[in-house]
């Protein structure tokens, strides 16, 4: 199987400059896990995900050796989410994000997202413009539809 028989190309996106609120409300109204990040010409910048907004809440590892008490501080990291809301997606996306191709083999966007830590997987046709994107769920429902209509 191919990537491209198995991907969402109705894919929900972000831009650099959106706020972190809109996306969040994006990401909880449609029960993903995150979004990837396009220019004004749909070419993939980066992606930004749950992941990437709960991480900037908590403080680095130079912070934390600078104010240890503070890096316990785990009511004031949740009362942070706030100010964290009102910056934009640029500042807390993941840039240079992995992608795929739609005529790469299923398996190599499985291999990707298994060895990198991730969920989905956005698909990039010629100009590394967004064509779709790929989760691990897609990929089991498609190997687990394909078995499970062969034994019939």
């Amino acid at each position: 199987m191919l990537v491209q028989d198995v991907m969402i190309t109705n894919v929900l996106t972000a831009r650099a400059e959106d706020s972190v609120r809109s996306i969040a409300g994006t990401i909880c109204t449609n029960k993903i896990s995150g979004l990837p990040v396009v220019d004004a010409d749909n070419t993939l910048v980066g992606v930004v995900s749950e992941k990437d907004i709960l991480n900037s809440l908590l403080p680095s590892y130079s912070e934390f050796l600078h104010d240890p008490i503070r890096g316990r501080d785990f009511e004031g990291m949740e009362n942070s989410y706030k100010e964290i809301l009102s910056k934009t997606v640029g500042e807390l996306m993941t840039p240079r994000a992995f992608s795929v191709s739609p005529d790469d083999p299923l398996m190599k966007a499985a291999s990707q997202m298994a060895l990198h830590k991730f969920r989905r997987i956005p698909v990039v046709g010629p100009g590394n413009k967004l064509v779709g994107i790929v989760s691990l769920g897609d990929i089991h429902k498609a190997i687990f539809k394909r078995e499970l209509d062969l034994k019939h």
